[in-house]
């Protein structure tokens, strides 16, 4: 129990007399401090009895006011005032009576036959006692937790137990701040309102902590697990020093007891691998939906992933478990160092990536029905070292993709085959509308309205230029290998100029003059 005045002026061996303020022995007794000084406030740090024989104290009202406000302001919670033969005072005076009565300030007497020592003594082994019930509280609570983690039952018991303890809500979430567990009132409730923060928290990973203040309560988040984030922990409610020791080893608890889920699932994730191979093995779309209703995963299109961590072994394989808690259904297998991922068409996979891949080189499939899972896996797969040469997922995208791989040969190669191709139409129109028009037309897929709209001319005046290209180039519209040629000399040349910068007056894809 914490130390107040009154069970300071209950010990019946101080024989302590209260003469102001019975009103406020409430107070909380932080120590206990001798001092003569006239101004002794800024000597103080708060919650200390200030005890006096008033020996440089002149005893007028203006100077006692002065000198109960001073102790006051220093945060004292009390006055004692000691009294005896050969001391400046036999009782209390008036003026400082009245001065302790303005202000509030409980004003105590000190008799003659009790040394100031011995008030001091009896603070600090009250405080002292008050130290040791609190660390036997705690290892009691300490004890409960153990018990409870030990029982085998999960995450309930300890949580329960912890809030019985300390009156602090409690929730654990998994790596997406999805519930796992809860105790506490209305501890589940703020979890919608505490999202912001335990993202924030959950993106450092095992780096970092966080704390806010959730309408009016103060939540506080911590990561959970070993190496990697298994969950996180939130605290609803403030803590005191003692308190805060406890939360750390609430923290290890449920970390050893979600460790232990993650190993336990290991056997639930190999199923889902298994169901993985069989999706890609579907032979029909009866099939593969099949699986997937098995997977709980309920998608008209999915896309594969594929992950190359490069790191060890088990790194991989915790690579792939923290993808499979993210994705739903869990498709995830590893086959020869990568991780192949089957998720629904409309997951934000970037994300997901950026969170618990990071850094790993990824393929993204495009969208396809589920029985071609398969094929979605093989173009993921088939991107992984443009993605290590990037830095960045690389997606399955045609135009993208095509972007990735010229921009990745080298800039001199690209001009030179774009100038031998382009360079009879360069001779022909140094103002470039002809390859602006060619360009725009190539990538339209030979669309004259559309080329006519984005270049906001006429089709006619399209099909004309179209035309003069032809004839300049001595390449043909109804050759697909003339065509393939012409598309691989615009797009060489736009990629060898989005690297090396625009050059002045060239016009770029899709720009030409807005006149026949």
């Amino acid at each position: 129990m914490a130390f107040r005045i009154a069970d300071l002026v209950a010990l019946p061996e101080l024989h302590l007399s209260v003469v102001v303020g019975s009103h406020h022995l409430d107070r909380l007794v932080e120590a206990a401090h001798t001092s003569e000084l006239v101004r002794p406030g800024e000597w103080l740090q708060g919650g200390e009895l200030l005890m006096t024989i008033g020996l440089l104290l002149p005893m007028d009202r203006a100077s006692c006011r002065a000198y109960v406000h001073d102790v006051a302001g220093g945060g004292a919670c009390g006055l004692a005032l000691g009294l005896g033969h050969g001391l400046p005072y036999q009782h209390a005076p008036a003026p400082l009576i009245a001065a302790a009565e303005e202000a509030g300030l409980p004003l105590l007497t000190v008799p003659d036959e009790i040394p100031f020592i011995a008030v001091t003594k009896a603070v600090f082994a009250a405080r002292a006692a008050e130290q040791r019930q609190r660390l036997e509280r705690a290892f009691e609570t300490q004890r409960r937790l153990t018990t409870a983690a030990a029982s085998g039952r999960g995450l309930a018991p300890t949580l329960k137990a912890w809030t019985e303890a300390t009156g602090i809500g409690v929730a654990v979430t998994d790596p997406l701040g999805r519930l796992i567990a809860a105790s506490g009132q209305d501890t589940a409730d703020l979890l919608g309102s505490g999202a912001d923060l335990i993202q924030r928290v959950a993106a450092r990973g095992m780096h970092g902590s966080g704390s806010s203040i959730v309408g009016t309560a103060h939540v506080e988040v911590q990561p959970l697990g070993a190496r990697r984030l298994r969950g996180l922990l939130m605290l609803t409610g403030s803590m005191e020093p003692t308190t805060r020791l406890l939360a750390s080893g609430l923290v290890s608890l449920l970390s050893l007891e979600l460790e232990r889920r993650h190993l336990a699932e290991e056997p639930e994730r190999g199923h889902r691998s298994a169901l993985l191979g069989r999706l890609l093995d579907a032979a029909s779309a009866g099939q593969a939906r099949d699986v997937l209703a098995e997977a709980g995963l309920a998608a008209d299109a999915v896309r594969g992933l594929a992950v190359r961590p490069a790191s060890e072994a088990a790194e991989v394989a915790e690579v792939a478990a923290d993808l499979a808690l993210a994705v739903p259904g869990g498709l995830a297998r590893i086959t020869d160092g990568v991780i192949e991922v089957v998720v629904g068409g409309d997951l934000d996979v970037r994300e997901v990536l950026s969170r618990f891949a990071p850094g790993c080189p990824a393929g993204i499939g495009p969208p396809v029905a589920p029985e071609s899972a398969a094929s979605s896996i093989r173009q993921a797969g088939n991107l992984l070292e443009m993605s290590r040469m990037t830095g960045q997922p690389v997606e399955a995208r045609e135009s993208r993709s095509s972007r990735l791989l010229l921009e990745l040969g080298d800039r001199r190669a690209l001009r030179g085959y774009a100038d031998a191709m382009l360079g009879a139409l360069d001779l022909a129109d140094p103002s470039g509308t002809l390859v602006a028009t060619l360009t725009a037309w190539l990538d339209t897929g030979g669309s004259w309205d559309e080329t006519s709209r984005l270049l906001r001319v006429h089709r006619h005046t399209v099909r004309n230029r179209i035309d003069k290209a032809m004839r300049i180039t001595g390449r043909h519209l109804d050759d697909a290998g003339d065509r393939f040629d012409l598309w691989l000399a615009t797009r060489s040349r736009q990629a060898a100029r989005d690297a090396a910068g625009p050059e002045p007056g060239t016009p770029r894809t899709g720009e030409g003059p807005a006149h026949p």
